[in-house]
Parts: C-alpha cells; structure tokens; sequence
C-alpha cells in the first residue's frame, strides 16, 4: 500500500534528519556552551512531520489498540528502532515476498498481510514520533532552566563586579583627592618656602641698597665739594683771565698807539733820507702778533698767562723798537742839523718847521656797537630815526587801505565776487605753506608771484586776476603781507618749524615785490610793536583798552587776553621776522642783495639792549630771536656778535632779573640757559626746520 511505504520512508527520513543523528548522552550537562547553544536554537520538525500529523494520527485514532500492547509494541519498537528501520514495499520492491506476476490469491492474500502489518508499524511510528517530541520537549526545558540559571548566574557576577568596581572607583577618588590634597599641601609648603627666601633676599638687598646709598651719598657729596672746589677754581681762573684779558686788551692799546707813532714817523725818511721801513715792518708784525694772541684767546674762552706774557714780551720789544727808532731819527736829525748850520737862518726855521712832528689823526666814531661799554641808564623811547621809518610804514599801509577803499565798500555784487575771489587767491596759497617739499612751495611761490605780476591763476576752480579791478593789486598786496604776519601770530607761534617755509616764500615775494615787504612790515610793527622795537607810550586822556592794544594785546569784550597766549602770539611773530632776515628764496634767476637781511637784525638787537627791558616780555622775545637767527648772526659778526653775548650775560641779564617778578622767571631762565649752553659750546646751534639743501631736493 503506499501509507506503508510512505511511513517507511518517513522514518528513514528522520533516522537521516539532523534530530536522528543527535546522540543523547547523560553528560550533556558537562559539555557547556555547546549545549547551551543548542538549546538557544529553535527546534525544527523534520520535513516528513507534517505528513506523519495528517496520515498517521488519524489512523492511530481509529485503529487504537488496546493499552497493554501498545505500550508493549511501543516499548519493543524503541527498543528494537536503532536496529530496525522498515523500508516501503513500493520505494523498495525488493522486499516483497513475492513478485508482482504471483495469483490473484496470493496477491489478496500478501496485501491483508501489509494492510495489517502497515497498522502496526504506523502506530508504532507515532509512538516513535511522541517520543522524539517529548525528548526534544523535554531537551528544551532543561536547555530552558539551565540558561535562566546561567543568566541568574551572570547577572550576579555583574552586580558583584559593578559593586565591587563602584568600592574600587571610590577608593580611587579618595585616594586621588589624598594625592592632590598632599600635592596642594607641599606647594603651598614651598610657596611659603620661596616667599620666605624672597622676603630674606629683599631685605638682604634693601640692606645692600641702603650700604650703597651711604656709600653714593659720601661720594656725591665728595663729588659735590670737587664740583664746588673746581667752580671756584674755573671762577678764579675765569677772573685771572679776564684781568689777564683786559690786560691784553691795554697792551694792544699801548702797542697801537706805538706803532702808529712809528707810522707817524715815515716822514723822516724823506727829510732824513734814512730808511725806516725795518722799524714799520717790525712794529706791523708785532701788532700783529698780539692781536693773533688775543683773537686765539677769544676763541679759546679766556688767555693764559703764557699769552700776557707773551704779550709783555711783544710790548717791551715794541718798546725797544720804538726807542731806537727814536735814537736813529735823534741821530740823523742831528747830522742834518750839522750838515745844514751854513744854510740861512729861513731855510733852517723851515727845517725846523718840518721836524715838528705831525697831529695824530682822531680815530672815526664807531658804528653802532653793543658790545662797547654801556651807559648806566638805558634808552625808553626808541630812536628818532627809527620812529621815522616806523611812520614811514605805517602811512604806507594807511594809503594802501585808501587806494582799495572804493572795492571794499562797493555795494555791487560783481565787484564783491572779485574782492572774495581775489582774497582767497592771495590767502589760500599762504595757508598751504608748511613743512611740504621743496618743489610744492615753488608752487605755492609761482602761484603768488603769478598773482602779483597780473596773470590769471586758477582759485576755487575758476581764474582769477588782479587785472580785473583797477584796484585789484592794492588789495591782493595788503591782503598778502596781512596773511603773512598772521601765519606768523598763529601758526608759527603753534609750530616753530613752520617759520622758515613761510619765511623763504615771503623773502622771495619781499625781493620781486618791494612794496608787499614794506606791507609785512607794517603789519608786523602794528600787531607787534617790539619787533620794531618801540614800546608804545601811555597819553594822558588814552583809554586803558586802546593802551593795550597799542602794546598788542587782544581786546575783546572788555576782556584782555591773558599773558601766556600775548607771549605766544608775539613769539610767532618774532621768530617769522628772525627767519625771514636770514632767508633768500633759492630759485630766483638772479641772486642779488636781501631786500631786509641781517644788518636789520643786528640793529634791531642793539636796540633791543639799548632800551631797558620789559618784565617777561624781553627775555621772550630775546630767546626767539636768537634761537632762530643766532647761528646767522654768529656766523656774519663773529667776535662782534661774542661780545654782544657776553654784554647780554654780564649787563642786561641783571637788568632783566631786577624787573622780574618771582613766578614770571621762567622765559628769563630759559634765556639764560640758552646763552651759557651756547657760551660753553663757543657755536649757536641751527634752529630746528632749518631749511637745508636736502630740503629743496626733495
């Protein structure tokens, strides 16, 4: 039948499945992990356990045998399986009894064998299959409790390793934060340590520094006395040369005065028919040679006694020359004499009248000289020839105003776009001026002299021309010089440096244009009067404000300007005039005589000393004269301008001090610093922004 055979056939299938050739053992505990995982796995039926399910069940259910065999069949099968396995007689005919070509008899027969035979293999195969599944059930729980058992197991090593790690982790934190407490505690150990020795080294320093103060304060004081000890020997020695100076300067008196009698006598030399020429020549170098001592001298600070007695020795040779001279003329005239006694008594009254000796010239009167001697009492007003060319300027200036009156007061306003288009062209220009290159004031320079020649040149964008009013050029010249001395109230009075650009181009300007200087000038001696110098009178019936405007302060409101900014604004302005002096523009086609050079600057100075001094005011305006101009000065007057210096610092200086209040000192002293650096040196420094050669390169 083909049940039969199919249950064959499925047997044979689970003998060869996976779960067939699982060997059971007793031990299976013992292998470990192998066991576990094959209880972790999920079971699986053979592919014949479904066919069992549908086919052999219900057969077994119908055809249920009774209880005591079945569970004897039963039992005998599981015994006898591992030895038996049936196979199908339709998947294996060899196992038929009998071929299929047997009678019909026999073949009824043969299959009420195999029906039966196949129910009881089909029942015993069910019995098979019940206990495969109730192993593998049974398999599983064990598989099953032996896992809970070994996750109960695991779960208790975490929690005690967790345990036992968190402890660890503690006493690793209390271990780390003994560390780091006993670290903190041997650095504060050695902080305290090194703060301890620093403190011991500080007070072991401040014991040296004390020990060395004692031993500096001994020296300074040493050094003090030697300074004291050397001031009054350079005092001493300063006071013998300047005996031994005056001396010098006797000695020269007397050997002028013989030599020039030596001169007075060539006119023996026809009448006696000698030759003198020896002693003129002798007495020339001997002149010389002590004027060579004292020139040496004076560039040298003061003679030595080696000089007075070289000197001496000049003079007593001068003296000797001198009388032999006299002995050779006495001689000769008394051979002549001899020679002449049989000449008429006419002829030797004529002689006679020959032999007396010539009137000696009056020496000419010395120009003007500061360094001479100085009178008790200074001058107050200035000179009249000054005055004069001081009216001179400032009638000047009152006609210029006069002649451009009609193009300030116009009402029309053509004429009033002319007069601000002219302004600006004359002041812009001059407002430019600054420490810029050379080739950017000859710019500036052209642009102005263009202007005043009548050219148009370009102002605001457009052209503009002094030809386009009648009075155009008065006003561009009054307005020009005007720009120029307040430049020099405002910005050089800000920035010293700014007063030799502003100074060259107003020069040049000054030497093609006189009539523009003869306006600076003017505004200059109105805005600041010193510079002329002229210290303005007080009238009867003159108001307070209008005296002070006269000595150029700024009234406004009734408000005087105060002191510091007067000195300030006069300053400028005195320090633009001492540039422009000294100054020549560099670019002219012919380089001829300045139209206002240093001679006016040295009349100025010996005025200036000639008048007595104003409180604050001439100690300032001294000092920025000679700052700016000093080096010029020294450079053209040499030992003129020396001893004008010396006359400052011996004779004005206390006639400054005497008038001098105490918290008003400091322009006095700043003067007298400068003058006795100066005198030590022997050289005026240059000003700071001196124009060099560099500059016009540039």
């Amino acid at each position: 039948m083909p049940s039969e055979g199919r249950c064959w056939e499925t047997l044979q299938a689970l003998r060869s499945s996976d779960k067939g050739r699982l060997s059971y053992n007793r031990d299976w505990l013992l292998r470990g992990e192998d066991v576990l995982e094959e209880c972790m796995s999920l079971p699986k039926l053979s592919a014949y356990s479904g066919w069992v399910v549908d086919h052999v069940l219900p057969h077994r259910q119908e055809n249920s045998p009774p209880s005591d065999t079945s569970t004897s069949f039963g039992s005998t099968s599981a015994k006898d399986q591992p030895s038996f396995v049936p196979v199908s007689p339709i998947r294996n005919p060899a196992f038929s009894p009998a071929s299929p070509t047997t009678s019909g008899e026999t073949k009824s027969k043969h299959e009420s064998q195999n029906m039966e035979y196949m129910l009881l293999q089909s029942s015993r195969g069910v019995k098979v299959e019940g206990c495969i599944r109730m192993y593998e059930l049974v398999h599983r729980m064990k598989g099953i409790e032996g896992l809970r058992q070994w996750q109960e197991e695991q779960e208790r090593k975490v929690r005690a390793l967790s345990e036992t790690a968190s402890e660890q982790l503690k006493r690793f934190d209390e271990r780390k934060e003994l560390k780091q407490h006993k670290e903190f505690q041997d650095l504060r150990e050695i902080m305290e340590k090194s703060t301890r020795e620093a403190l011991g080294h500080q007070e072991k320093l401040k014991a040296e520094h004390r020990h060395r103060a004692k031993i500096l304060n001994l020296k300074l004081r040493e050094a003090e006395q030697q300074r004291l000890k050397q001031v009054e020997q350079e005092r001493i020695q300063k006071e013998e040369g300047q005996i031994r100076l005056r001396n010098l300067y006797v000695l020269q008196e007397e050997m002028l005065h013989l030599n020039q009698q030596l001169d007075s006598s060539s006119h023996h030399k026809d009448l006696l028919k000698i030759d003198l020429s020896a002693f003129r020549t002798r007495g020339n170098q001997l002149c010389s040679l002590i004027s060579g001592i004292i020139r040496a001298s004076s560039e040298n600070d003061l003679p030595t006694a080696e000089d007075q007695a070289m000197a001496e020795r000049a003079l007593q040779e001068m003296r000797n020359l001198f009388t032999n001279l006299q002995q050779e003329v006495t001689r000769a005239y008394e051979d002549k004499r001899r020679q002449d006694e049989e000449e008429a008594q006419g002829k030797q009254q004529e002689s006679q009248a020959q032999q007396r000796p010539e009137a000696h010239k009056e020496s000419t009167a010395l120009s003007q000289d500061p360094g001479g001697k100085q009178n008790e009492g200074l001058q107050v007003k200035v000179q009249d020839s000054t005055m004069q060319w001081y009216q001179q300027l400032q009638d000047a200036s009152s006609q210029c105003v006069l002649a451009f009156e009609g193009l300030t007061s116009s009402k029309d306003t053509q004429t009033k776009k002319i007069k601000m288009d002219l302004q600006k062209a004359a002041t812009i220009p001059v407002s430019q001026i600054s420490t810029i290159a050379g080739s950017k004031l000859k710019e500036i320079f052209d642009k102005i002299h263009s202007l005043l020649s009548g050219k148009p040149v370009q102002s605001a964008g457009h052209s503009v021309s002094v030809m386009l009013n009648p009075q155009g050029l008065d006003f561009v010249q009054y307005k020009l010089a005007e720009k120029f001395v307040k430049q020099g109230e405002e910005e050089v009075a800000s920035h010293h440096e700014a007063a030799f650009p502003i100074a060259v181009v107003a020069s040049g300007i000054w030497e093609l244009h006189p009539r523009v200087g003869d306006l600076i000038l003017a505004h200059l001696h109105k805005k600041c009067p010193y510079s002329v110098p002229f210290y303005p009178p007080f009238k009867e019936g003159m108001a307070l404000e209008d005296y002070q405007r006269l000595l150029g302060y700024q009234v406004k409101d009734s408000k005087v300007e105060q002191q510091d900014n007067f000195l300030k604004r006069m300053s400028g302005m005195i320090r633009l005039y001492a540039a422009i002096i000294q100054l020549q523009w560099p670019y002219g086609s012919r380089q001829g005589i300045h139209p206002h050079g240093l001679n006016h600057g040295w009349r100025w100075l010996a005025q200036i000393l000639n008048m007595e001094p104003l409180s604050d005011v001439t100690a300032t305006l001294l000092f920025d004269f000679l700052e700016v101009c000093g080096n010029a000065l020294m450079k053209q007057y040499q030992v003129q301008f020396w001893k004008m210096i010396l006359l400052i610092k011996e004779d004005y200086f206390p006639r400054i001090e005497a008038i001098t209040s105490s918290g008003q000192m400091g322009s006095f002293i700043r003067l007298k610093q400068f003058l006795e650096k100066c005198l030590q040196r022997k050289e005026i420094p240059l000003p700071k922004g001196f124009l060099t050669s560099s500059f016009w390169r540039s």
